[in-house]
């Protein structure tokens, strides 16, 4: 359970207005369906399998992806995290975001579905930068 979690933003309206403008005609599939490669890619092999099926075409069920976003993340700021990893986390990390977009991997609808603060509010250094391969030259 994420205990610690505060300021949560829904974009349930601005995702109803989308599809509206999709279903009306003022949108065309391609706008509303157009997932970035590495988006794709990510909720093919990271993404959290949903009970929701698309709004867009219906055929598939949708996956969530959870990127955490803070100063106290350090190096490791903006990774993909599921929901244990996001519970350990929080008693970790003093504040960090956690933006969750669903993904559809048939037709390539996406969208921002909320986002909300985590961590226990102390603030902390950020963690050592540790080598990596994109480092070595």
């Amino acid at each position: 359970m994420l205990a610690t979690m505060r300021s949560l933003v829904d974009y349930s309206l601005s995702k109803r207005r989308t599809l509206i403008a999709l279903f009306q005609g003022a949108v065309s599939a391609m706008d509303a369906c157009d997932a970035d490669p590495y988006l794709r890619r990510a909720a093919k092999y990271h993404g959290e399998l949903t009970n929701r099926s698309c709004p867009v075409c219906k055929e598939r069920k949708i996956v969530d992806l959870r990127y955490a976003f803070g100063d106290q993340l350090g190096q490791y700021s903006g990774r993909i995290k599921n929901q244990d990893e996001l519970v350990q986390m929080q008693s970790e990390y003093g504040e960090f975001r956690v933006y969750i977009v669903e993904i559809c991997t048939h037709c390539h609808w996406n969208h921002l579905v909320e986002s909300f603060l985590l961590g226990d509010g102390e603030y902390r250094k950020p963690p050592r930068k540790v080598a990596t391969l994109a480092d070595e030259d």
